[in-house]
């Protein structure tokens, strides 16, 4: 079948399976290789992207339920080579080792910063939950969110 999906504002035309994951089709199909896929459980957040702006992980959501939405990526955020606060927060706070869960992460808090934009680490530290890395023990991640928060007054 043919799906037209909305990714990091394009519009691409797909032929896709029943079944195919949105995590499927965001890299294998369009090249997007920053959804990292974990699990394929939906249980560690490395394939996290944003469908219209709310958190979805895209190794369980079927591509079909994305059609109707705006989908972004990590590739999809800032602005061309421009990081946004939170990416380089990340990176002045070397929240970034292995890489496996930093596009989930980041996605993830992009919206929760959205939500909430000045966090505490508590905050943070709650709504990382569903994201599992095995490098950083999270100190790191939560210093760069909020920072970031800090960032964007």
């Amino acid at each position: 079948m043919t799906t037209l999906l909305t990714v990091n504002g394009v519009r691409h035309e797909v032929a896709v399976g029943p079944l195919d994951s949105l995590a499927h089709v965001l890299r294998d199909e369009l090249g997007l290789s920053g959804t990292k896929i974990g699990c394929y459980e939906g249980r560690c957040g490395a394939c996290t992207v944003l469908l219209d702006g709310r958190p979805a992980l895209a190794c369980i959501t079927p591509v079909g339920h994305a059609a109707s939405a705006a989908v972004t990526t990590v590739e999809g955020l800032g602005a061309g080579d421009r990081l946004t606060s939170l990416q380089e927060a990340m990176l002045d706070a070397g929240a970034v080792q292995c890489g496996m869960c930093t596009p989930g992460v980041v996605m993830l808090l992009s919206a929760f910063l959205e939500a909430q934009p000045s966090p505490t680490e508590l905050e943070v530290r709650e709504a990382l939950a569903g994201n599992l890395c095995r490098c950083t023990g999270y100190h790191a991640i939560v210093e760069a969110a909020v920072s970031a928060g800090v960032r964007t007054r």
